[in-house]
């Protein structure tokens, strides 16, 4: 492996020459070319002068800055190498932060550090050990491909790794990017989440295989043999809007447990997966709870008729005793009270004996209408 620059990497006092390698391939990842879909021609990008309107070679092309008059100004590398930068041979940090305290959005184009020449292998290993125990990155600007960067130095393993960082002005503000309301978000779906969250475990191998690499190759090897492209069947993903978050998250942790083993079919069908009752049991627990509410129903409706009984019947008695009783005795005397007595006496004797002769009357209609239906079948 090549290195793509040689600098050295400043360490208070201490200065460690070192090599830069790239240390990712941007030949592994999947490209295309443009073709002209008429012929299936290549279309190429070709360098051509806009004053003369002809094609240039790479050996012709240098380097230019426009001002904001749009003033093309060319520049050489002797003109770069006379920037009066000390970044320009050499990285040096300037702190050591936590690793936490930089943002993601900054981090770029990473390179392997490798000590250049045998008196940089023991500066070299003393920060790289210092650095791992300190539990720090360190921070600097260096000079790259004719532009200066703020870069990060961290061990990875046993080698130094350096990352290029963009600058914080080259980080776009989130204007626009959050919700135009505010979302509020129960405790309970918090806690459902973070069960989800625990549930996925570690990256497997497969995780982090290149799949779409692989079924691109598939496709091309299957045009070129004039045949149809053999995928294995893997399983959809789910789609559609979510409308219950919260069973959303408890069929996640379900489905993760799943394709891990760890959900039988019989805690899947009880719902001891995720606490929440299914399959027999929650039939079961529904029929239950219908059946004591049928019988809760009942029960008031049986109630309420016999209360309903009973009024009719206290009303009657004492519409009667108060007719009676009026103007013949006090209601405090004791020929009051027995007036009164006989009076409800009567008054229930009365309704008992209308209840004897309603019944009586039914009776009697319902023997008259049997009989005449007999009477219509004889017929």
């Amino acid at each position: 492996m090549r290195p793509t620059a040689k600098f050295s990497l400043s360490f208070g006092l201490v200065t460690i020459p070192v090599a830069a390698y790239n240390a990712t391939d941007a030949a592994a990842s999947v490209s295309f070319v443009r073709i002209h879909t008429a012929d299936g021609g290549r279309v190429r990008n070709q360098p051509v002068c806009s004053l003369e309107g002809t094609e240039v070679s790479p050996d012709e092309i240098g380097r230019g800055y426009r001002t904001d008059d749009d003033t093309i100004v060319p520049l050489t590398d002797d003109d770069l190498d006379a920037l009066p930068l000390p970044t320009a041979r050499t990285l040096t940090i300037l702190a050591f932060v936590a690793g936490g305290d930089i943002d993601p959005l900054q981090i770029g184009k990473g390179y392997y550090l490798g000590a250049d020449g045998p008196a940089a292998a023991k500066p070299y290993a003393l920060l790289r050990d210092a650095m791992e125990r300190h539990r720090r990155v360190g921070l600097g600007k260096i000079a790259l491909h004719g532009r200066e960067t703020l870069a990060m130095i961290r061990p990875v393993e046993d080698v130094l790794v350096m990352q290029v960082l963009l600058w914080p002005h080259q980080i776009r503000p989130m204007t626009g990017v959050l919700p135009d309301r505010e979302v509020k978000v129960a405790a309970a779906e918090v806690r459902a989440a973070e069960t989800l969250m625990d549930s996925f475990g570690g990256l497997s191998e497969e995780d982090v295989h290149d799949h779409y690499r692989e079924a691109l190759e598939e496709i091309v090897a299957a045009k070129l043999a004039h045949r149809e492209p053999e995928f294995e069947a893997g399983e959809e993903p789910p789609a559609g809007r979510v409308m219950d978050l919260m069973a959303a998250l408890q069929d996640s942790v379900r489905a993760a447990k799943r394709a891990r083993g760890e959900l039988d079919e019989a805690a899947e069908a009880d719902g001891s997966g995720d606490g929440r009752p299914t399959g027999r049991t929650a039939t079961r627990t529904a029929a239950r709870k219908t059946a004591s509410r049928k019988t809760a129903a009942a029960g008031k409706t049986t109630a309420a008729g016999r209360t309903a009984q009973r009024k009719p019947a206290k009303a009657t008695a004492a519409g009667t005793g108060t007719g009676t009783g009026t103007g013949t005795a006090k209601a405090g005397s004791p020929a009051g009270k027995k007036t009164t007595a006989a009076a409800r006496g009567s008054g229930a004797q009365k309704a008992a004996g209308t209840a004897r002769k309603t019944a009586g009357t039914a009776r009697k209609t319902a023997a008259a209408k049997r009989a005449t239906g007999r009477g219509r079948k004889a017929g």
